[in-house]
């Protein structure tokens, strides 16, 4: 018999990361639906990995669906399998996700794009564990775990008769939050060494380390996009800085790639997605430009910050530095950079 495998990392040590942690493995021993809320890039899909690594169901298969990639007839058919001419096209019998997943768990990645008809059929399979193919009129039985996740708040869903409440009242055995990273500032340094890790490792070059200025960037940084956004921002970091043959500390940040002195054709400040909208503000012609220090503006906003922050707790920096989720190290290197009084 071969041994359990590790879950897959998951990073951090905030307080609200390691509660969703615990949750999730809590609910792993228990072989009921659950359902993963949290905005897109914060790892949903590793909460879900980790429930099935931890379960009695470790050494079945875990099988992925994103809902949202397929339309309704193709989700169908995927989940559920078809039969040989069971629709234009289905020469050969197709074995479904749930057919693959047998023993193991299903995890149902952006569940509200789902139609109503395959939410029923889901429902059916959560009460009774049986479903038919596309096209088939042979009833099959299953043994499935089901994780489900969701980016947007499916009780509104329910209420606008987009979603069943049915559906939502059995994934909802138990529901996991896995916390926005703007909600985990403690993790921010170490997620960014590891990412920025993880590329040196690829492109076979040491990690220097970021420089105070370059995490001060990263900490003054909204991250919409979460833990994916600030990958992405920590590897192209560190790719930059090796393709630039620096030898320092990585400071410079690129969090936004398209940040350039050219834009796009068209009216690039209509670029928008959903649920966040994404401005880009169209470049001014040399003669219109005018001066901007980001750095100066940066550490103005920041010493202002902490000012505060220390005037509001009578000067004690540790408490300083527990209200703005930045270790006492950090706090006492800000202070240090700009001069703050303490007194």
């Amino acid at each position: 018999m071969h041994s359990r495998p590790t879950p897959p990392d998951l990073i951090g040590e905030s307080r609200a990361f390691l509660d969703a942690l615990d949750h999730a493995s809590n609910v792993a021993s228990i072989d009921r639906p659950v359902l993963i809320i949290g905005e897109r890039g914060v790892g949903k899909e590793l909460f879900a990995s980790r429930v099935h690594y931890l379960s009695e169901r470790w050494d079945g298969p875990l099988v992925k669906v994103n809902c949202a990639a397929m339309n309704e007839e193709l989700l169908e058919s995927e989940l559920f399998g078809h039969e040989a001419g069971a629709f234009t096209g289905a020469t050969k019998k197709h074995i479904g996700r749930f057919e693959r997943a047998e023993g193991g768990t299903l995890f149902l990645d952006e569940i509200p794009s789902a139609s109503m008809r395959v939410q029923e059929k889901l429902l059916r399979v959560i009460e009774y564990g049986e479903y038919e193919r596309v096209g088939g009129e042979q009833t099959l039985n299953t043994d499935v775990r089901i994780i489900a996740a969701a980016n947007i708040d499916l009780r509104r869903h329910v209420a606008e008769k987009k979603f069943r409440a049915d559906l939502l009242d059995r994934l909802a055995f138990e529901v996991i939050a896995a916390p926005p990273l703007r909600e985990r500032k403690k993790d921010i340094a170490l997620l960014a060494a590891h990412f920025a890790n993880q590329m040196a490792l690829e492109i076979e070059t040491p990690f220097p380390g970021f420089t105070p200025e370059a995490m001060n960037m990263l900490y003054a940084h909204s991250w919409p996009g979460n833990v994916r956004e600030l990958k992405n921002t920590a590897e192209r970091a560190m790719f930059r800085w090796a393709n630039a043959g620096q030898t320092e500390q990585i400071e410079e940040i690129a969090i936004d790639p398209f940040e350039t002195e050219f834009t796009l054709a068209g009216d690039a400040a209509s670029i928008s997605e959903t649920p966040e909208k994404v401005e880009l503000r169209t470049v001014t012609t040399p003669h219109e430009q005018t001066s901007f220090d980001l750095r100066e503006r940066l550490d103005q906003i920041e010493k202002s910050l902490v000012t505060q922050a220390l005037n509001q707790h009578s000067g004690n920096q540790t408490k300083t530095a527990d209200f703005l989720s930045l270790s006492y190290d950090q706090i006492r290197g800000i202070i240090r950079k700009h001069s703050i009084s303490t007194k």
